[in-house]
C-alpha cells in the first residue's frame, strides 16, 4: 500500500492552485504597469510617520462618521452596511484612485446586549477578498459569544477597485503599499469609532493572509491593548511576492522595463522589489501593548507563507502565541474557520473589560 503524506498534498494544492491562477495567460500578473515610481517615493516619506517616534503624535486618528443602512435584522442579530470618506490625509488621498476615496464597511452585531458588554473585531481583507461574505461567515458564529464583526472593504478592492485593474492584480508596486497604508489608517479610525461612538468593552483586529499583515501593523500601533490576530500571514510582503507562490504571479519583465537603470538583470529587479517591499516588514513595528493577546494562526504546509516567516514575527513580539493548523494556504482558508474563531475568542478573553472612551 502506498503511504500518502497529507501535508505534501496540502502543499501541492497551493502550487496547483497558484499555477492555475497565476502562471497561465488567462490572468493578468501583479504589477503589469511597473513600479509606480512617483508614488513609491511618496510612500517612503509617509511611512516614517508610522514608526515609534510618531506613534503617539498620530493618536487619536480622524473620527469617521459612517452613513448606515440596515440590511437585515433577526431576533438575535442585526447586519448593517456603512460608507464613509477615507480618513487618510490629503497627500495620500491624492495618490489613491478616485474609486478608493469612499470606504465601505459591514457591521454584524448581536442584539439585546449592551455594547460595553460586547466585543467587536475588525476583519481586514486578504488578497482577492473583494466582498464581505467570507469574513461575515467567519464572524457569524461568534455572535453567540457576544462578539460583533466589522468588515472593511479594502482600497483597490470591490467597489473601490480602479477601472483598469483586473481582479486583485494591482497595476503597480506602489498600489500594494498605498493599499496597505490606507487600510491601516482606516482600520485605526474604525477602532477609534468603535471605542468612542460604539462603546464596545473589548476590541480586536484580524485578517487572513495580506489582511493578517495589515492586522498585525494596526494592532502594533494601537495605544491600548487589543486582540491582534494575523491568520496565515507572513511577517512581510517580501515573503509572499519574492519567495512564495506569488512570485510566479509577478510581472518581472514589466518591472525590468520600468526600472530606473536600463539593462537591469532579473536578479537585480528581484532584489529591488525585496528592498521596496521590506517597508512592509512587521518586525519593524512596535511590540503591541498586550503581546499575550496576539495569536498567530499558521499552516503547517503553506506554499505561500513559510514557517520561518511566522516564527520571525513571534520572535519579534515576545509573549505572542503561534497556533499551527494542518493544511496549506488554500485548504486552511476552507477548513480551519473554527480554529480562527477559537483564536479570536481566546485572544479577547485575555483582555480586561474596560470602560468606553478610555485609552
Amino acid at each position: 500500500m502506498v503511504s500518502i503524506n497529507i501535508g505534501v498534498l496540502h502543499y501541492l494544492l497551493d502550487h496547483i492552485y497558484g499555477a492555475c491562477m497565476h502562471r497561465t495567460k488567462l490572468s493578468t500578473p501583479f504589477f503589469s504597469r511597473g513600479w509606480g515610481a512617483a508614488k513609491l517615493e511618496l510612500f517612503e516619506s509617509m511611512l516614517k510617520q508610522l514608526f515609534p517616534g510618531a506613534v503617539g503624535q498620530n493618536w487619536p486618528p480622524k473620527m469617521v462618521q459612517p452613513i448606515w443602512k440596515q440590511l437585515w435584522e433577526s431576533k438575535n442579530a442585526c447586519l448593517k452596511e456603512g460608507i464613509f470618506s477615507t480618513p487618510c490625509d490629503e497627500q495620500l488621498i491624492n495618490a489613491l484612485p478616485p474609486e478608493s476615496h469612499t470606504a465601505r464597511i459591514a457591521l454584524l452585531t448581536p442584539k439585546s446586549v449592551p455594547p460595553h458588554k460586547m466585543a467587536c473585531v475588525v476583519h481586514l481583507a486578504g488578497t482577492g477578498d473583494h466582498t464581505f461574505e467570507r469574513r461575515l461567515r467567519l464572524g457569524g458564529p461568534l455572535l453567540k459569544e457576544n462578539i460583533a464583526t466589522m468588515v472593511l472593504e479594502s482600497p483597490f478592492y470591490g467597489n473601490r477597485r480602479p477601472k483598469l485593474q483586473r481582479g486583485a492584480k494591482l497595476l503597480c508596486v506602489s498600489d500594494l503599499l498605498l493599499l496597505g497604508r490606507a487600510t491601516i489608517e482606516e482600520a485605526r479610525s474604525l477602532l477609534y469609532w468603535l471605542d468612542v461612538e460604539g462603546g464596545f468593552g473589548k476590541m480586536g483586529i484580524c485578517g487572513l493572509s495580506m489582511g493578517g499583515v495589515h492586522a498585525a501593523m494596526v494592532g502594533s500601533l494601537h495605544p491600548s491593548p487589543i486582540a491582534t490576530l494575523p491568520f496565515l500571514a507572513p511577517h512581510s510582503a517580501v515573503v509572499a511576492f519574492c519567495e512564495g507562490v506569488l512570485k510566479h504571479a509577478t510581472a518581472w519583465d514589466a518591472l525590468r522595463e520600468d526600472a530606473e537603470k536600463a539593462g537591469m538583470t532579473l536578479e537585480e529587479v528581484q532584489e529591488r522589489l525585496r528592498i521596496v517591499l521590506s517597508l512592509t516588514d512587521v518586525t519593524r513595528f512596535p511590540i503591541p501593548k498586550s503581546p499575550e493577546s496576539v495569536i498567530l494562526v499558521a499552516a503547517t504546509n503553506d506554499g505561500y507563507i513559510p514557517k520561518d516567516s511566522v516564527l520571525e514575527l513571534q520572535k519579534a513580539w515576545p509573549g505572542s502565541e503561534v497556533r499551527w493548523v494542518t493544511g496549506g494556504h488554500v485548504s486552511s482558508f476552507i477548513i480551519h474557520f473554527d480554529s480562527f474563531r477559537r483564536a479570536i475568542i481566546d485572544a479577547l478573553n485575555r483582555l480586561p473589560w474596560r470602560e468606553p472612551g478610555i485609552f
